[in-house]
């Protein structure tokens, strides 16, 4: 019976879990239709409601935006818009954080979340995967001793937490894993292990310095007596 109800849990779950994220998604952007007017919505135009016609509003407006953005017109507008909200005190700290994130994380140019690596952390000699984020800023590489990379390292099983630290380059390793493969690795505590590659550290570790140990047996001592 235990065997039979583990099981079944190994279907239901994951099943479970999949339909109510995708109900949660598609309440919530159901809600765009509520700024449309009253006599607008679904309901009063066909009678009644259509479920996951948000997700088609939603990117329907990602899309124009998109293409309205693309060209010269587009462009001059959001310089506009977003030259007006950089003079809003509040606004301003607020809007120019969150553009800079995205526009690093998001644009194709970019290479931060673009690399797995293998870094020593919490402690020598203990590892962890972590993300290159990309290199120190100017105003912190004139205190750090030789090229230093900037990696975040996830917390599991959320990794929406975790650290930034600044690494020395040649202390971390390149993965040949995707960033798929690690935020599942991680994500599952290590239970589900990404495909398998032959890994080619790209960036070596550096040596360690030897430690001689000492002889196994003492010397045999001379006999000086007659």
């Amino acid at each position: 019976m235990k065997r039979y109800l583990i099981a079944g849990l190994l279907v239901w779950v994951p099943l479970g879990i999949t339909i109510w994220v995708l109900h949660f998604l598609l309440t919530s952007l159901d809600q765009i239709l509520l700024v449309l007017p009253e006599n607008a919505r679904p309901r009063a135009v066909f009678g009644f409601d259509i479920p996951g016609l948000g997700v088609v509003v939603f990117f329907a407006i990602l899309l124009l935006t998109g293409v309205i953005a693309a060209n010269f017109l587009g462009q001059r507008l959001i310089g506009a818009w977003e030259s007006l909200l950089v003079r809003i005190p509040f606004v301003k700290s607020i809007y120019s954080s969150v553009k800079q994130v995205s526009d690093t994380l998001l644009s194709s140019k970019g290479n931060a979340f673009r690399k797995a690596l293998l870094v020593e952390f919490p402690r020598e000699g203990s590892w962890t995967i972590a993300f290159m984020t990309g290199t120190p800023s100017d105003a912190v590489t004139p205190y750090l001793p030789g090229e230093h990379v900037s990696v975040y390292v996830p917390t599991t099983p959320n990794p929406t937490g975790g650290y930034f630290l600044m690494v020395p380059r040649s202390q971390v390793r390149e993965l040949d894993m995707t960033v798929d493969d690690a935020l599942k690795y991680i994500i599952s505590m290590g239970v589900v292990a990404p495909r398998s590659h032959i890994a080619t550290p790209s960036i070596p570790l550096a040596p360690r310095p030897a430690v001689a140990e000492p002889d196994s047996a003492p010397a045999p001592i001379a006999d000086t007596r007659n």
